[in-house]
């Protein structure tokens, strides 16, 4: 009997395994059937086997070819059978995703984020007004807090200036200028008002003790 066993390891590699090898052993069984109406016959009720093992996703969309589609990926698309849908492709399954590009435009300030650039993008379209220049010094601002959340306490606004011309291309330059950013103690202030920590007072009552 010891001789007998089989282990895993020396076994066929399962393409899905969450149907076990039985399932699989019958799709091969299918498989090897020479007459096409036999294996549309065992091919529909391996289907009814897969989807008894599934109960919970009868209710889904477009179950049945779910249930088909995993048929002919088990059996490495080689079963020739009647499906009721279109045959999946194994030369698209196979198919290797084109690689996403990296979101990241100015990696050197990571701590800005992908919006500033999107808002300064938008700033420099604008025409020259105060309706500009607000929503200059209110990047200008939110660059300053975020420097606070990821930096020092404190940060001086030509630093603020400096890479915001920097960020803009020098399309936006406010280095020469006479307005002051919110103050650091504002900003930091904020942040520790939404930063989700709980304070709770002491109860100085004295305790009956039992």
């Amino acid at each position: 009997m010891i001789e007998n066993l089989e282990y895993n390891t020396k076994r066929e590699f399962l393409i899905i395994p969450e149907y076990g090898r039985h399932v699989q052993k019958m799709i091969n069984y299918a498989t090897s059937i020479k007459d096409k109406d036999e294996r549309n016959k065992v091919s529909k009720a391996i289907i009814s086997v897969m989807g008894n093992m599934q109960p919970h996703l009868r209710d889904v969309s477009d179950f049945q070819h779910k249930l088909w589609d995993q048929l002919f990926i088990m059996s490495d698309f080689k079963l020739d059978v009647d499906s009721p849908y279109e045959k999946p492709s194994k030369e698209l399954l196979e198919e290797r995703p084109a690689p996403l590009s990296y979101p990241q435009n100015y990696p050197k300030y990571r701590y800005y984020g992908n919006n500033i650039k999107t808002m300064i993008d938008v700033a420099i379209t604008w025409e020259d007004g105060e309706m500009k220049d607000a929503l200059m010094y209110t990047i200008a601002n939110h660059m300053k807090k975020c420097f606070l959340n990821w930096n020092k306490d404190t940060v001086n606004d030509i630093v603020i200036f400096n890479q915001l011309f920097e960020l803009s291309e020098g399309k936006i330059d406010l280095r020469n200028s006479k307005e002051e950013l919110q103050d650091s103690s504002l900003l930091l202030r904020d942040r520790r008002k939404y930063s989700g920590k709980k304070t709770y007072k002491k109860n100085n009552k004295s305790r009956k003790r039992y």
